[in-house]
């Protein structure tokens, strides 16, 4: 856990290219932590994912489980491989053990477009877009993972589930996180996505928004179907600011995210608790390049400064937050300087897009 100087980071680097866009991550965090002082880091490397799983009959094995309790938090790089299931079919995913193992209810995704790149979208307003989808992460449809059933090979049932336990602490922390971007300069809005027309638990879930709202009224508070949701992150996506959401509506809604930054390898994440966070990158292991150093490392770098901001808050260390601020500069520096991924049809594979973030983060001023 943390000392007066130093963090204690569980690393699970996983499967394919987690372990390619990991490695210039803590480059990037060793970097910054020692460009602005008073800041390091104990990295602690365990194995989990479907290829452990394949070789070693466990996906997630105790001592990976158990560093991940005890550290001040957690940097996994991504876990999965498609021809590699459990008996039932569906596939090996320890980074959803963790978010139940630790209760890691708030799943936050920014959407953050980086300078120098093509716009996705072509209405200038589009050209530099910063907005955040919250992703429940613990329950929803998800909560049915493992316990679906199928009868007589002719039906299936899963259970879509919300509590008001969780759902509270996770409006909060979406009214919490659109007071500090209302700080900054943000709109101080929160959105409720849901479908509370047609399911009684969508319905439940804006009630209990509602009631957290009430409790904000400093903050801006809507309400968007998630099919007028989806339509308004590619009609107008700079009028959104904090999106909030059911598992199955984020995991879908966050990809719809990243595709506007440009791709999965510009997507960082966070699945936070009250306790514990994992911090990874929303692409996944990419059997399809793995092994080939083309992999983007710009979301795990970025999920790296998540990182560093939470720890920063939490633990009351602005060494951490300058730093999350550093590395943030450094990596727009490189895609304000004509950096082109592989991801994105350049030339700029793993390792050159690591040492450019590095030669930034040296020359950048310290004002940042």
């Amino acid at each position: 856990m943390n000392t007066n100087d130093s963090f204690a980071i569980a690393v699970l680097p996983g499967d394919g290219v987690g372990h390619e866009v990991m490695a210039p991550c803590l480059a990037v965090l060793e970097a910054a932590a020692a460009r602005i002082g008073g800041l390091s880091f104990r990295f602690e490397t365990h194995q989990a994912g479907a290829l452990h799983y394949r070789d070693h009959g466990v996906a997630l094995p105790e001592s990976a489980l158990e560093a991940a309790r005890h550290a001040d938090a957690i940097l996994l790089g991504a876990m999965g491989w498609p021809d590699i299931r459990y008996p039932d079919g569906t596939e090996i995913a320890p980074q959803l053990d963790l978010r139940f193992e630790f209760g890691l209810f708030a799943g936050v995704r920014p959407v953050r477009t980086l300078p120098g790149l093509t716009p996705i979208l072509s209405d200038p307003r589009a050209a530099m877009l910063d907005f955040i989808v919250i992703r429940e992460s613990t329950e929803g449809l998800f909560v049915s993972r493992g316990k679906g059933r199928v009868i007589d090979d002719r039906e299936a049932h899963d259970t879509l589930t919300i509590t008001r336990a969780v759902c509270e602490k996770l409006f909060d922390s979406a009214f919490a996180l659109a007071r500090q971007r209302k700080a900054r300069g943000g709109k101080g809005l929160v959105t409720c996505v849901d479908k509370a027309n047609i399911f009684a638990s969508y319905a439940f879930f804006r009630k209990i928004f509602d009631e957290r709202a009430a409790l904000n009224p400093d903050i801006a508070a809507n309400h968007l179907y998630v099919d007028a949701a989806a339509l308004d992150m590619v009609r107008r996506p700079w009028t959104l600011d904090v999106m909030v959401m059911e598992n199955m509506f984020g995991d879908i809604l966050s990809d719809l995210g990243a595709g506007l930054m440009g791709g999965m390898g510009f997507a960082p994440s966070a699945d936070i608790g009250l306790q514990h966070a994992v911090f990874q990158p929303c692409h996944g292991t990419a059997p399809d390049i793995a092994g080939q150093g083309k992999a983007n490392p710009t979301a795990m770098i970025l999920s790296g400064a998540m990182m560093l901001d939470w720890l920063g808050e939490k633990h009351g260390r602005p060494q951490a937050l300058r730093a999350a601020s550093l590395i943030r500069e450094a990596v727009d520096s490189i895609y304000r300087e004509g950096t082109q991924p592989c991801e994105i049809g350049g030339g700029a594979g793993t390792a050159e897009i690591g040492r450019r973030v590095l030669a930034a983060l040296g020359s950048l001023p310290m004002t940042v």
